[in-house]
């Protein structure tokens, strides 16, 4: 196991003739890692591809430093959260894409479960115990039939953001989510919802007829090469002393090592539409590269045609929230991770304090790993030294001709 002063991919990253062509200078971002390290996570990796090719990787900090000493490396995984989003999102693009199902399929045609006339309620704040969130002022009645898949994969569905399933009997949590009332009335809003990721998980495994751990090894994993990106199964703790630790949870009442860190997703397993997935920041560029290339009608994502362009085009809007289908785009919000790129920039964060962002104008793909959660939920230190990642990146990446 390689020490941070010894990884090889700062020697890499010098080096590169496509990081010497954009005028990319690694100290920057060195100094930033190092600087995470003890305040705002204690594991880090960056990795930065240009043109095809990776310009930079660096680890710093270590998995757990309160258990044992291990350094991060680039083969360090880390719980990506919402991240899992993204690779849910491809699968069923793909679908699309093969013919079968369609944008505007009616969820309730794949799930018949989620039907009929609900009403519209508040919903549990997720970061504020005993408070309630409420999106509309209507109380409905909203048809659950009329929701599409697209209203899902835009966030647009009017489902509410979070429900607390994990505090529910086991039998009852899938019932839970495809039940559940609705936050506001579908296409009016955008409220970002896990629940609806939940249910794109299932929609998948019932199209395919196999569990979403099989469909996205099938139609994302294998096609890529991508061989850390996997679900961990509640209870398996094998391999840990690869993986960033994550917070001290109050409801299990352990330091999360090794196991989703997300209750809901843990609640269903480890398997879930909207969390769950752990992997490398090489594997994750990966398939961030896919996409980039897939714009341009090359790769394993080719087979989407259209559609790639499709899911990085506008699709909602909500004050500063623009959507695109799975993908969150550009924003002019002032400290947004998207700002610092081009107008035609797309990607995602995660919960754990993890990114992933394409920027098709500079021809460049950052992802971002770390475990800001082992210090807890507060989201203003990962949230600034995001921002100042890809101000360091955007400076001196320089859009392409």
């Amino acid at each position: 196991m390689r020490y941070q002063h010894e990884h090889p991919g700062l020697g890499h990253a010098l080096d590169s003739p496509v990081a010497s062509r954009a005028g990319f200078s690694p100290w920057q971002v060195n100094e930033l890692l190092q600087a995470g390290v003890g305040t705002v996570y204690t594991a880090a990796v960056v990795h930065v591809r240009q043109g095809g090719q990776t310009v930079y990787e660096q680890a710093a900090g270590y998995i757990h430093p309160e258990v044992v000493p291990f350094p991060a490396t680039s083969e360090t995984q880390f719980d990506l959260a919402s991240l899992t989003k993204l690779f849910v999102a491809t699968a069923f693009l793909l679908q699309v894409a093969s013919g079968h199902v369609t944008l505007e399929t009616p969820v309730h045609t794949i799930l018949p479960e989620f039907r009929g006339l609900r009403p519209i309620q508040p919903y549990e704040d997720p970061l504020q115990p005993g408070r309630w969130v409420t999106v509309s002022e209507e109380k409905g009645p909203v048809n659950a039939d009329e929701v599409t898949f697209r209203h899902v994969l835009t966030h647009t569905s009017g489902l509410p953001a979070w429900r607390p399933l994990y505090m529910a009997p086991p039998r009852h949590r899938r019932m839970r989510v495809l039940h559940t009332a609705f936050a506001y009335p579908p296409g009016r809003r955008v409220v970002y919802s896990d629940l609806g990721f939940m249910i794109l998980g299932w929609a998948l495994e019932a199209i395919m007829g196999a569990s979403l751990s099989s469909v996205l090894d099938t139609l994302v994993c294998k096609p890529l090469g991508l061989q850390s990106v996997r679900f961990r199964t509640a209870g398996n703790y094998r391999g840990i002393t690869h993986i960033a630790a994550t917070e001290r949870c109050a409801w299990r009442q352990r330091r999360v090592w090794g196991e989703v860190h997300d209750e809901n997703a843990w609640a269903l397993g480890g398997v879930a539409g909207h969390a769950g997935l752990f992997a490398t920041a090489r594997d994750v560029a990966a398939f961030g590269q896919a996409w980039l290339d897939a714009l341009r009608g090359r790769g394993p994502f080719a087979t989407l045609g259209s559609l790639a362009q499709e899911a990085v085009r506008l699709h909602a809007e909500d004050h500063h929230v623009r959507r695109g289908l799975g993908w969150a785009l550009w924003s002019p919000a002032p400290e947004s991770p998207s700002r610092p790129f081009g107008p035609r920039a797309f990607g995602h964060t995660g919960f754990t304090g993890t990114s992933l962002y394409v920027d098709p104008e500079r021809n460049l793909v950052v992802a971002a790993l770390t475990n800001r959660v082992y210090y807890g939920r507060m989201s203003q230190p990962i949230a600034r030294w995001r921002y100042q990642l890809h101000h360091i990146l955007s400076q001196h990446s320089l859009p392409e001709t």
